[in-house]
């Protein structure tokens, strides 16, 4: 068998392996990529649904659900860095030291293979000098016997001169002297070809076999080595994997249904009360109870719109019209509401006097230290910004004194938390209708206005203390007048001061004797005795008719 062809056969094999590793390299690069583009879509997909930087993202924070989502979020971010850890860690193990290490296996193996071609070459180039040799040997000895017969030829035949006989014993001579050399020759040919070829075939091809099965093997061991390099890869992120994972269950189970639900509540509690039973009107009788000529309700106006029905509405399920620019005073929401709105708008514009007057500061003892050290600055330079800076915060002073005297209004007006028998200060009855010139003024709004309809809804916004229009229909009033019956009673839910003339000052928890209803201009007339009586806001008052008395509703 000829050893050339198992160089041949190993030198396929060996080029098949340096392939294989090549086609290795390819597959986990590949998975790195993959891992990569993963890893992005998964970045990707976490910042899409993050929480946009608006408004709505503190209002979507108050609820567990959306802070386990957020929290959710964040995690898969997480989740996604470890996959670029795989990628990473791919790369630098596994990719960059298969590359290197195919440089050095291709030198190795070209070297391994250059060795056992020399030698190859070497141990042939041996077995052609020796073959030289035997045929230069084999030729000599056959020209020397020639020589010899020939000799023997010329030193029998008597008719050949002896000269001619002595130079055929010489020529005879020489060429078994040649023979001689060619044996000599040959013999050491002979001698070194089989050293060399027990070498080549017992040390120098054995050596060579046994580098290359050495290579191989060592080729052999890297694949495996990078194949459990593979899987710890993978598995030297799971820990982190299952916190993310863990983040993730933990943010799931942390989710409060009923606590977001009373955030709901919370949120969207308007401050008003079911309004109470509509009470029957009886059209049927002629006699109506009339309204009195002292009522602060414009009658020009009543005369002047005929025929105008009176609109019940139950609030909280009509829609703003409005749907305008948000007034700065939020009077369009409910007072619950408003009053929210109103205390955050102080808190953030609090915060930012407190930030300028960090900024002062600062500044201050900055222009200390020029003063004392010029060298470092001029004092003069910090004075505009510290002007600026005062403005400011005069600016956000007056912001704040404006919210806060809205604020003082909304607190104001909503109910006391303390009168059990009123849920959330809402509505009671009231004569809304007058019979004589068939024109009624609507309830009022949730956002603190009153609305008289007469095809189309005119809103005007009332102060939380209707003030009346002039001071002296108070006295024109009580002097032309003589002295009303009284209809009824009401207790006073707040105190009241009674400043305008024609009012009269109550204080909390006081009963008194009600003689005129409020016909929806929000006030009614009370007496506290024979020489005391005058108008209260009926906001201020809970109001119980007599049986005899016709009512409607009354808000408070």
């Amino acid at each position: 068998f000829k050893w050339g062809d198992q160089f041949d056969n190993l030198e396929k094999h060996t080029q098949w392996g340096i392939e294989f590793v090549e086609k290795y390299t390819k597959f986990v690069k590949e998975r790195s990529e993959i891992e990569t583009n993963y890893a992005k879509q998964i970045r990707n997909l976490s910042k899409k649904y993050q929480p946009k930087k608006n408004s709505k993202e503190e209002e979507e924070s108050k609820y567990t659900f959306c802070r386990a989502f957020l929290t959710t979020l964040n995690e898969l971010n997480d989740y996604a860095g470890q996959h670029e850890v795989i990628s990473e860690n791919l790369t630098s193990l596994i990719i960059t030291e298969l590359a290197r290490y195919l440089q050095e296996l291709k030198t190795e193996r070209k070297s391994h293979f250059h060795d056992g071609r020399k030698a190859q070459q070497h141990i042939e180039s041996s077995w052609k000098q020796l073959e030289a040799s035997k045929k230069r040997f084999e030729r000599e000895c056959k020209e020397a016997e020639r020589a010899q017969q020939y000799f023997e030829k010329m030193d029998a035949d008597i008719n050949v001169t002896k000269a001619d006989v002595e130079k055929a014993r010489q020529q005879a001579q020489m060429r078994h002297q040649m023979a001689s050399d060619s044996k000599s020759e040959y013999a050491a040919y002979l001698e070194k070809f089989n050293k060399e070829q027990n070498e080549h075939y017992y040390t120098i091809i054995p050596n060579i076999f046994q580098k290359l099965q050495d290579m191989e093997e060592k080729r052999i061991e890297r694949i495996s080595v990078c194949m459990k390099t593979f899987a710890d890869v993978d598995r030297q992120v799971l820990p982190i994997v299952g916190k993310c994972l863990d983040g993730m269950t933990n943010a799931a189970e942390s989710i409060e249904p009923k606590a977001d639900s009373k955030q709901v509540v919370e949120s969207f509690k308007s401050g008003f009360e079911p309004p109470g039973d509509v009470e029957f009107e009886d059209y049927g009788q002629a006699m109506k109870r009339t309204v009195s000529e002292t009522s602060l309700s414009n009658t020009k106006e009543s005369k002047e719109k005929p025929g105008v029905k009176a609109k019940s509405k139950l609030w909280p399920f009509i829609k703003n019209k409005n749907k305008g620019s948000v007034p700065e005073d939020f009077s369009h929401l409910p007072p619950e509401q408003r009053r929210k709105k109103l205390q955050g708008k102080i808190d953030e514009l609090s915060k930012d006097i407190q930030k300028e007057m960090d900024q002062r500061d600062a500044l201050t003892k900055m222009k200390d230290v020029y003063i004392k050290n010029p060298q470092m600055g001029d004092p003069a330079s910090v004075d505009p910004r510290l002007t600026e800076i005062g403005q400011n915060i005069e600016k956000f002073q007056s912001e704040v004194q404006k919210f806060e005297g809205w604020l003082a209004e909304v607190e104001e007006r909503m109910p006391s938390k303390s009168d059990s028998h009123r849920k959330s200060g809402l509505y009671e009855t009231q004569n809304s209708t007058t019979v004589s010139n068939n024109c009624a003024q609507d309830r009022e709004s949730p956002d603190g206005s009153y609305t008289e309809e007469q095809n189309s809804e005119v809103q005007v916004k009332a102060q939380p203390i209707p003030t009346p229009t002039t001071t002296t229909e108070f006295d024109d009033e009580f002097d032309d007048e003589e002295v009303l019956p009284t209809i009824g009673t009401c207790k006073a839910l707040y105190p009241f001061e009674g400043h305008n003339e024609g009012t009269i000052s109550v204080a909390e928890g006081e009963l008194l004797y009600v003689i005129e209803e409020d016909k929806g201009d929000g006030w009614t007339r009370v007496r506290r005795n024979e020489d005391e009586e005058g108008y209260v806001p009926t906001s201020y008052v809970e109001v119980f008719l007599e049986t005899n008395a016709k009512g409607a509703m009354t808000y408070i």
